[in-house]
């Protein structure tokens, strides 16, 4: 009768199984609370949600080469400036709100989502919106009533009529420019901030 090597035995395998599996484990929770350290609002590379009452910008940094968000001065959103509380509240309505009418099925979210629309990551600080005077105005006008509001140019890709209120338009802006002023390590790159253009 031959002997079974040690590290060919069922019961070695299944201890290994079980070591691996609680190793794996424990690393995965060490992971996510380190990336929910760096995620959340508040910290080093996304900022806290009153953000929204500051001027925001897009630039390349000299030092390390890649693009990211500058933050300015006082600049309120829709003329108000908006307490920690309020500030959460109206970026948490604008972030179910665009979750809600399923956004991402058509616009890419910080890397997430559909590419059929413009990338919503930097939409605060698109061009597009003419001037920083015009901006807010013009975005409310169009999610609530984009048929008439379209800029499309010349693509004829225009965005449907989803039922969108002011309240919910505001805080989709909200969102949005908060959204805008997370480091996204460079994404997107070579984005030209409207900021910039004046």
């Amino acid at each position: 009768m031959t002997d079974i090597p040690w590290w060919v035995s069922e019961s070695f395998w299944k201890k290994i199984a079980i070591w691996v599996t609680a190793g794996a484990f424990v690393t995965l929770i060490f992971l996510t609370f380190d990336s929910l350290s760096q995620t959340s609002a508040g910290t080093r590379r996304v900022p806290a949600y009153t953000v929204i009452n500051q001027q925001l910008d897009y630039r390349k940094n000299d030092q390390t080469g890649r693009f990211q968000p500058v933050i300015g001065d006082s600049q309120p959103l829709f003329g108000k400036v908006y307490s920690a509380a309020e500030a959460e509240a109206l970026v948490d309505l604008g972030k179910k709100t665009v979750q809600a009418k399923n956004c991402m099925n058509c616009h890419t979210l910080l890397g997430n989502g559909a590419y059929y629309a413009p990338d919503l990551t930097k939409a605060w600080l698109d061009p597009a919106w003419i001037s920083v005077e015009m901006r807010e105005d013009m975005m409310v006008k169009f999610l609530m009533d984009p048929e008439n509001n379209a800029r499309t140019f010349g693509s004829g890709r225009k965005m449907p009529n989803l039922g969108i209120t002011e309240r919910e338009a505001k805080g989709v802006i909200a969102f949005l420019k908060w959204m805008a002023s997370i480091d996204t390590n460079g994404f997107p790159h070579n984005f030209t901030s409207l900021e910039s253009e004046e």
